[in-house]
C-alpha cells in the first residue's frame, strides 16, 4: 500500500536520512520526498510504499521520533498494488555473483545522484542494498562504493601530500568518511559507530559500500599501490563499532 506521510521539524540537517531509514527498516520503499520551508519550520513530504501489517507501527516510530514536531498520514486516491513481500525485489535473477545487466544499468544510473545529492547518500543507498539479489549485493555495493570514494579524492583531496599509508588514511579517508558517517582512527584502524548498513540480521559484516568507498579513497591517493581496506568488524555481528583495517596486497614476483 502507498501512504504519504507529512513531518514538519524545526531541523532541516540529517531529517530525509534519519526518517529514510526508519521507512526502509520497517519493510517500506521510499518513492519521494519533497522537503520545503513552511511558517511553522521544515516540511518534509514523502511518498512511501510497503506492507499494511507494518504501517502502524512505523506511523508511531515517525509521529514519536525526537525530530518530529508534527506528523500526518494520508493515502493517495489512486489505487496502487499491494506489494506481495515487504522487500520487493527486481523480477530478475542472475546466478553469477557479479552483478547482471539490470543491476549495472541502476547502479550506473544512481552515481550521477550520488554525486550530485553527496553527503546525502543513504537514503537511495539503503534502497539499493535491501533490492539487489543476495548474491549480487557485496559485489554491486563495493564497486559503487569504490566509484564514490574515487570522486570523492578527486573532488576534496587531489592536493593533499600522502607520501604513506597511515597520511592517506589520517588525511584523507578520515576526513572523507566523517562526511557521512561517525568515524575515528584508533591506532591504524578506522572506526566507525553508526554505519546504516548493520540492519539487515543477517550474519556477517555488512559494510560493503563503506569498504568499497575506502578502497576508491586510498586508490585515488597512491593508485595501484594502495592498501585494500578490509572490515575485520562489524556491528551486524555484535561489534560496538565496524573496524576497517588496511592491508598492503601482495605483489606478484
Amino acid at each position: 500500500m502507498d501512504v504519504e506521510f507529512r513531518v514538519v521539524s524545526d531541523r532541516r540537517e540529517g531529517l530525509l536520512l534519519t526518517l529514510g531509514q526508519l521507512v526502509i527498516a520497517h519493510g517500506f520503499a521510499l518513492l519521494r520526498q519533497r522537503m520545503a520551508g513552511g511558517e511553522d519550520g521544515v516540511v518534509l513530504t514523502m511518498l512511501v510504499r510497503g506492507p499494511q501489517q507494518n504501517l502502524a507501527t512505523l506511523e508511531e516510530c515517525v509521529a514519536t521520533h525526537p525530530l518530529v514536531s508534527s506528523f500526518e498520514a494520508t493515502r493517495p486516491h489512486e489505487a496502487m498494488p499491494d506489494p506481495a513481500t515487504p522487500s520487493p525485489t527486481p523480477p530478475h535473477r542472475c546466478a553469477a555473483t557479479p552483478p547482471c545487466a539490470a543491476d549495472s544499468r541502476r547502479i550506473d544510473a544512481l552515481v550521477p545522484h550520488l554525486t550530485r545529492e553527496y553527503p546525502n547518500i543513504f537514503v537511495p543507498l539503503l534502497e539499493l542494498e535491501r533490492e539487489l539479489p543476495d548474491e549480487h549485493r557485496e559485489l554491486a555495493l563495493l564497486d559503487l562504493g569504490q566509484r564514490i570514494g574515487a570522486w570523492v579524492q578527486a573532488r576534496d583531496f587531489a592536493a593533499v601530500q600522502t607520501p604513506t599509508t597511515c597520511d592517506a588514511v589520517r588525511r584523507v579517508a578520515l576526513p572523507a568518511m566523517r562526511q557521512i558517517v561517525q568515524a575515528q582512527l584508533q591506532g591504524e584502524a578506522l572506526h566507525v559507530s553508526d554505519s546504516p548498513f548493520c540492519h539487515r540480521g543477517d550474519r556477517g559484516a555488512c559494510c560493503h559500500f563503506l569498504r568499497g568507498m575506502l578502497g576508491g579513497l586510498l586508490g585515488g591517493a597512491h593508485g595501484p599501490d594502495a592498501p585494500r581496506a578490509v572490515e575485520t568488524r562489524c556491528r551486524n555481528e555484535g561489534a560496538q563499532t565496524c573496524v576497517f583495517e588496511f592491508q598492503r596486497s601482495v605483489q606478484a614476483t
